[in-house]
């Protein structure tokens, strides 16, 4: 079988100098429009009360029971803030970066998943602003355990908003919610992806305790905690669609901006390395075998110790001045014997016999100038002339 035999599908890992800008104005975007989206308090107060009538008529508001443990107990109250102020920002990116350097095939998905149930959240604010439980007014029985035990802790009057920058969030965005909505997230992953029992038992743990915390500390409705649950399962429904539209997006922009851009920039490195080679070779074909300027039987070398380094103008074969490129030494070879004649039996200083000729025939010996003296006498015969 052709398909058992075929390696596996390179997986296309994520860059981390990508990712974390996407995931910083992605976040950056949510939090604005948490602000923006701040409906009419009355509407957000009938909302809430609306939705706590409709759970006692259900006998599905657990937030009373929960909310007077918490108050009425210290050891169980204080925890819990702190639960609810810090774990939801700390354990979803610690998430994320765990399947990013561990599970790199499935953060892709992940991620996805976690932005589109992130905006469907922030469409939830829109459409139906919900003022939580721990801001009706007392008679409903609830009591603010953030505000109860802010001393213990760096929150305020604005639930997990650091003391003093209450005025930095919307209290208002309680339907959905998105504290019991990512602890899902995490759980789900750590169930699917995690290998030790610890991790996969902490999947489970962390998004029922954190819906307690929420219903507990009074910061949500049980609705709120079931409309997050869903708010989730249609994101994860919707990850595959958008990574489609994602990648058709990519495909697109690579076709007309990046692969244009691109080519452009290769057209311009071509030419700049042919312009380069050609220099080169004419800088090549200037020069003479060895590296010397052919300039005619006499050469002027480029290199030589005693040559100008400046360039400028040299002298070639019978004084004919020649013109030497900057960069390149002029020290001029000639030929010794251009423009030399000698005279029959005279001998250039330095020269050797060749070991061929016989003894006494050496250009310049005794026994030769003697035939010649021999030769040239009148009283000589005639063939010794």
């Amino acid at each position: 079988m052709p398909n058992a035999t075929a390696p596996p599908a390179p997986v296309h890992r994520p860059r981390w100098w990508t990712e974390l800008p996407l995931i910083a104005v992605v976040y950056a975007l949510y939090s604005v429009g948490r602000l923006l989206v701040r409906g009419d308090v009355s509407t957000a107060v009938d909302n809430g009360l609306a939705i706590l009538r409709f759970e006692q008529a259900l006998h599905l508001n657990a937030e009373h029971p929960l909310n007077r443990l918490f108050t009425t107990t210290p050891s169980i109250g204080i925890p819990a803030d702190f639960v609810y102020a810090s774990l939801h920002y700390v354990v979803t990116p610690a998430v994320l970066v765990w399947l990013f350097r561990r599970r790199s095939a499935a953060y892709r998905a992940a991620r996805v998943w976690l932005m589109n149930s992130t905006l469907l959240g922030l469409v939830g604010f829109t459409l139906m602003p919900t003022c939580p439980p721990r801001l009706l007014d007392a008679s409903h029985g609830f009591v603010d355990t953030m505000a109860q035990y802010s001393a213990y802790g760096w929150w305020g009057a604005g639930a997990s908003a650091p003391r003093g920058l209450s005025g930095m969030t919307n209290q208002y965005a309680a339907m959905p919610s998105l504290h019991v909505g990512w602890s899902i997230w995490c759980g789900v992953l750590l169930w699917r992806h995690g290998s030790h029992p610890l991790v996969r038992a902490a999947g489970v743990a962390y998004p029922l305790i954190t819906t307690v915390v929420v219903m507990g500390t009074a910061n949500h409705y049980f609705l709120d905690a079931v409309a997050g649950a869903a708010v989730m399962g249609l994101g994860a429904l919707l990850a595959r669609p958008a990574m489609r539209i994602a990648d058709r997006c990519k495909a697109w922009g690579g076709a007309r901006l990046v692969r244009p851009l691109a080519e452009r920039f290769q057209d311009v490195r071509q030419a700049r390395d042919a312009r380069g080679v050609r220099t080169a070779r004419a800088a090549d074909a200037a020069r003479g075998p060895g590296g010397s300027l052919a300039v005619g039987p006499g050469a002027v070398r480029a290199g030589g110790p005693r040559g100008a380094p400046g360039g400028g103008a040299g002298t070639g074969p019978k004084g004919v001045p020649v013109r030497v490129p900057a960069g390149v030494s002029a020290t001029v070879s000639r030929d010794v014997s251009a423009g030399c004649e000698t005279s029959a039996g005279e001998r250039i200083p330095g020269q050797r016999t060749s070991s061929a000729d016989p003894p006494g025939a050496a250009v310049g010996g005794a026994a030769a100038r003697a035939a010649a003296d021999a030769s040239a006498s009148d009283d000589a015969p005639a063939a010794a002339r």
